[in-house]
């Protein structure tokens, strides 16, 4: 498979070391921005539970198959860190060094090399190069005792906050701020230490100002965005499903209370003593009606509003249909590249890379014909 060049990293070139969970995002995320991913799978390794086919954090990549624990296999990693602008890799501390394809192996042959590291804990501190998994993270930085009804446990987030957006994202957007760097006159390669737990943290910011300014309680369920607020949750409607509602503004709220039917039956808003009885009076109102009611009695409005659908929905609400935030490609439903340039729009130009099944094409494009051998073209 040849690489199209097409969105704005169209040129940069990346080498991710397979893993699983947030490497393999941040670097589907490059891919689908254009850049020409190589991963670097282990003959007989593991990557998610399910058919390499249908794996899309593996899109728009190409794959080589490399034995690292052989002098062969570091001296081909080497020799596609030399030709690459940025190295992804998402070993426990140390593990990259032992290998001998950790960031001095790499900066020895490619000095403008952006060395990014994903890992949980970072690498340094106490737990540095012991295991955990996202809720380990979410859950000491604060994070995850955020999240949930105050008179049940909290409530797990998938793997959405700790390994996607205090990982994944927080390493794409080091990768690239060092990229710009070492292509300044006088800029060198470094490593990126991207740690779940710092971006986690660092996406908690709002919070702690608000708690500093006394305007956020640490607990769950008493405050404006976690659920304590009754015109800023969700609400079951008479078939079972739910309605989400964020009627934090003044006139949003006075829409949504007109809209409902409840405008003259309910205290004022800012009477927190009371807003128990809003709450009743609201959820009440929605069990009246099924979502699809409520969703036609809502869509269009600025009551702020919305069903909340189950995963296989999404693709089909008018909104995400209109603009096309999902996609079809080799059969398979899944989220569209994101964000959207005007000029260098990106795309879904290829499915799950299959483990060394790039490998001819790789060790052309690159000029690395050490790769032939090892994988499925030799």
């Amino acid at each position: 498979m040849a690489v199209t060049g097409k969105g704005p990293l169209a040129g940069v070139r990346v080498v991710e070391l397979a893993g699983i969970g947030p490497g393999p995002f941040a670097a589907m995320l490059l891919a689908d921005l254009g850049a020409d991913v190589v991963r670097v799978d282990r003959p007989g390794g593991g990557g998610l539970a399910i058919n390499p086919a249908y794996d899309v954090t593996n899109r728009n990549k190409r794959s080589v198959l490399v034995d690292l624990k052989s002098p062969e296999g570091r001296a081909r990693v080497l020799d596609l860190a030399a030709r690459a602008d940025v190295l992804i890799e998402g070993f426990r501390p140390g593990v990259a060094e032992r290998l001998g394809v950790g960031p001095v192996d790499c900066h020895a042959r490619n000095p403008k090399l952006v060395y990014g590291r994903m890992t949980g804990w970072g690498q340094d501190g106490p737990l540095a190069h012991t295991a955990g998994h996202d809720i380990a993270y979410i859950a000491v930085t604060g994070a995850l005792g955020m999240i949930g009804d105050p008179d049940g446990p909290p409530a797990v987030p998938a793997n959405l906050v700790g390994d996607y957006a205090g990982g994944s994202l927080y390493l794409v957007i080091g990768v690239l701020a060092a990229l710009q760097h070492a292509r300044t006159p006088d800029g060198t390669g470094q490593v990126v230490d991207a740690a779940i737990v710092d971006g986690t943290a660092h996406l908690t910011a709002m919070i702690h100002g608000m708690m500093a300014a006394g305007g956020w309680q640490d607990r769950r369920g008493a405050n404006l965005l976690d659920g304590g607020c009754p015109f800023y949750g969700t609400y079951e409607t008479s078939d079972g499903q739910y309605m989400a509602v964020g009627a934090l503004e003044q006139q949003f709220y006075d829409t949504f209370v007109e809209l409902l039917g409840i405008k003259d039956q309910v205290p004022a808003r800012k009477d927190l003593a009371r807003w128990g009885e809003l709450r009743e009076a609201v959820a009440a109102r929605f069990k009246s009606r099924t979502r699809a009611e409520w969703t036609a009695v809502f869509e269009g409005t600025d009551a702020c509003v919305a069903p909340v659908l189950s995963l296989s929905e999404a693709p089909h609400h008018p909104h995400l249909a209109a603009r096309a935030t999902f996609t079809d490609f080799g059969g398979i439903t899944q989220p569209a590249p994101a964000p959207r340039f005007s000029a260098t729009p990106g795309a879904v130009t290829s499915g799950p890379a299959r483990p060394g099944a790039d490998t001819t094409s790789v060790a052309r494009d690159w000029d690395v014909p050490g790769l032939l051998g090892k994988g499925e073209d030799a």
